[in-house]
């Protein structure tokens, strides 16, 4: 009988997860279902059994100890034969740790759903003021033409799984501080699935889907803000096996404006009024999402005062109705005066006393007083 080190490929020092590793690889490539060759069959049972005995560390001791599989061993006197990996069977048998085909739970199926997916979306403010539809380039998976998520070429069709009898899990003894058990573990022929797929699909590589860029229109609803998201139930990628379609969320990006700046559900805006407009009163004309609009400018405004207008903000993305406009007014002190200029303005100041100005304070209050002589005790 061949050694199972030997069978397996590893040395005798070789860990349980290079044993595993090893056996995984060597079932692939002799399965019968998907090696032609006359001595498939037999070699495939050959990793098998080699396996079985070297993943077991209490067979492992006794083939080492012994050259043979059956050797003597096991419980001994009090816990000194006791195997540890077994009593870790025992806990991944009862809760199917040891894989997704463990105890009773069946094979698993191929159909899994997609991955979620997140795209950004750039928009203008005046898309987030009012709403709007845009079309996106997205590069994502979808379900494979030719075999419809099948993952079979066409023509053909997963056949049960000859190792674990289409279970998705193989069962073997182990010897634990409890006895003998049975443990479960995925098989390795069909990944845990109970079929194989003996002619996958050419076109997706048996995965059932394909990447593939597609065009999709959303619409955006008004009131959006930088980092809002809107998610698109159904709309990501499609799972594999022919599994359903995830979601994508696009993510919200709003450019910056070269007049507006966005306030919440308000617009602002500043404007320049020349020192006479503002003390003679104007009407000043704004362009702005609505079209031209008329911003009042009475008489004696002070530079920094704000004239709002109504329901010329960002729609409200909750509920109905949108914010305000709020435009700042800037009286502009001119810099420059020609002779004829100073001179109108020096009678100005003369007529309204104002050639010698002398600054004033404001009175303090009876409370601001008293709040200071507090702060001075």
């Amino acid at each position: 009988m061949a050694d199972h080190y030997e069978v397996l490929g590893v040395g005798r020092d070789a860990s349980a997860e290079e044993i595993k590793r090893a056996y995984r690889k060597l079932a692939r490539k002799f399965h019968p279902d998907v090696n032609p060759a006359p001595d498939a069959a037999d070699q495939f049972k050959s990793v098998t059994r080699a396996y079985e005995v070297l993943s077991d560390p209490e067979k492992r001791r006794n083939y080492d100890a012994t050259g043979h599989e059956n050797g003597t061993g096991g419980m001994g006197g009090g816990f000194g034969g006791a195997d540890f990996g077994g009593f870790q069977d025992i806990f991944e048998t009862f809760f199917g740790a040891g894989g997704s085909g463990g105890m009773g739970g069946g094979p698993t199926g191929r159909a899994r759903r997609g991955q979620d997916a997140l795209i950004t979306a750039s928009i203008d403010l005046r898309d987030a003021v009012f709403g709007t539809e845009k079309t996106l380039e997205v590069d994502t998976a979808v379900v494979c033409p030719t075999c419809d998520g099948s993952c079979c070429q066409p023509g053909t069709q997963p056949e049960t799984c000859t190792i674990c009898n289409g279970q998705g899990a193989v069962r073997r003894p182990v010897r634990s501080i409890l006895g003998t058990v049975m443990a479960a573990e995925t098989c390795s022929a069909c990944q845990g699935f109970g079929t194989v797929i003996p002619d996958p699909c050419r076109e997706c590589s048996g995965q059932g889907r394909i990447r593939e860029r597609t065009s999709l229109t959303i619409k955006i609803p008004a009131g959006v803000a930088t980092g809002t998201r809107i998610q698109l139930a159904g709309r990501g990628e499609a799972g594999p096996g022919g599994g359903p379609h995830a979601d994508l969320y696009v993510e919200i990006e709003v450019r910056q404006h070269d007049v507006f700046v966005r306030d919440g559900d308000h617009l602002l805006a500043t404007m320049s009024v020349p020192m006479t407009a503002a003390a003679l009163g104007t009407t000043l004309t704004l362009d702005t999402f609505d079209g031209e609009q008329e911003v009042p400018v009475k008489a004696g405004t002070q530079s920094g005062e704000v004239q709002t207008l109504k329901g010329l903000g960002v729609g409200r993305l909750r509920s109905n109705g949108r914010g305000d406009l709020k435009v700042t007014l800037r009286v502009e002190t001119p810099t420059r005066l020609d002779d004829e200029q100073r001179q109108l303005l020096e009678q100005l100041a003369t007529v309204r006393g104002e050639d010698r100005v002398h600054g004033t304070t404001e009175q303090r209050g009876l409370f601001s007083k008293l709040r200071d002589n507090l702060k001075n005790l």
